[in-house]
């Protein structure tokens, strides 16, 4: 395998399920989490954790769209980005979008495996972004997202 594929997908794990130094990656921030804790707003317009799973499985689909070129692919929750606050979440929605989200980090490794190492500094259809930066950008996506998950978990517990 290239090398520079290697690396990405390194980062992607160590972003996402694999242990690193650096602390929490955003599988392991979001392990045990309640369905209150989940639900839990510090604000009314500010995001749960569950809104941040979505939003997380979203942007991992839209990544790896970007770089299979499947632009034809449908995200399966609506809306999409961002869930709707005001739907009720349930113990079996939020573990279908934890689900959501691991599915979508699979399928994104698989995307990034399987993509040409020659076109990594190449510029995507939108053309801000190369596919490298792209993938290198969710992991980092993940990352701060993982961040945010462990000051909710803690405002939720009253450890804020």
């Amino acid at each position: 395998m290239d090398l520079r594929i290697a690396l990405l997908l390194e980062a992607l794990d160590r972003a996402y399920d694999t242990k690193s130094w650096h602390g929490p990656v955003l599988k392991g921030a979001l392990r045990g989490v309640t369905l209150r804790e989940a639900v839990f707003r510090p604000a009314p317009k500010r995001n749960s954790i569950h809104a941040l799973i979505q939003h997380a499985a979203y942007w991992k689909f839209i990544v790896r769209r970007i770089v299979t070129g499947a632009y034809a692919e449908k995200f399966p929750r609506s809306p999409c980005n961002w869930p709707d606050p005001k739907n009720p979440v349930t113990a079996q929605q939020l573990k279908a979008d934890l689900k959501l989200l691991d599915d979508e980090h699979a399928n994104l490794r698989a995307a990034v495996a399987a993509f040409s190492p020659k076109r990594l500094n190449a510029k995507t259809p939108k053309g801000a972004w190369t596919y490298g930066e792209m993938i290198l950008g969710v992991a980092a996506h993940d990352l701060y997202h993982a961040g945010q998950v462990s000051l909710l978990k803690r405002m939720a517990r009253g450890k804020g």
